[in-house]
């Protein structure tokens, strides 16, 4: 069964191949959207989800930040350094601790939370405005899922996709 929805042609049922193309295409759009809007507000892409991290809790290490949003530590350093420049963020070593670094907001980082978080909403609305109340929890429902599966794949195949195994047919000798 086909669906032509604005020019892409649809598989409904089908081989998972079809989905990962799908779905490829929709991150690729959404980043570039999500990126565009985040450039409005003087961001870089990536960087609002640790300003997000340091909105719920203020003072976390590199390290934290990172576990948190399941990227390397690396990338949370590079970004604060680039944020720090901009007048988002502060670092200070931790009082207890002096090897950790933790990192703080300033009062532009805090000022971005109200327009960052309502662009997002905007964001998010205006991507799922074709859906009815139910496909839309239908749709969370069921990336929640395939989250869940791929973080399992990844988890326990060291990043290699692993098909789950077919039950053998029974074979008369």
């Amino acid at each position: 069964m086909f669906a032509a929805e604005r020019g892409l042609r649809v598989v409904l049922t089908g081989a998972m191949p079809q989905f990962l193309d799908l779905h490829s295409k929709t991150t690729k759009a959404l980043r570039a959207l999500v990126e565009r809007s985040m450039q409005r507000h003087g961001l870089h892409l990536g960087q609002n989800h640790l300003l997000a991290a340091l909105w719920e809790r203020d003072g976390n290490t590199p390290g934290e930040i990172a576990a948190g949003l399941n990227v390397a530590t690396p990338t949370v350093v590079k970004m604060a350094t680039r944020m720090t420049q901009a007048g988002l963020l502060t670092r200070r070593r931790d009082d207890k601790d002096n090897r950790l670094v933790r990192l703080w907001l300033t009062q532009a980082g805090r000022a971005l939370q109200k327009p960052i978080e309502a662009e997002r909403q905007r964001l998010d609305e205006a991507v799922t405005a074709e859906l009815t109340g139910p496909e839309r929890e239908h749709l969370l429902r069921a990336l929640t899922k395939i989250h869940r599966a791929a973080t399992e794949l990844l988890a326990g195949s060291g990043g290699r996709a692993q098909p789950r195994r077919q039950p053998r047919a029974k074979t008369r000798r």
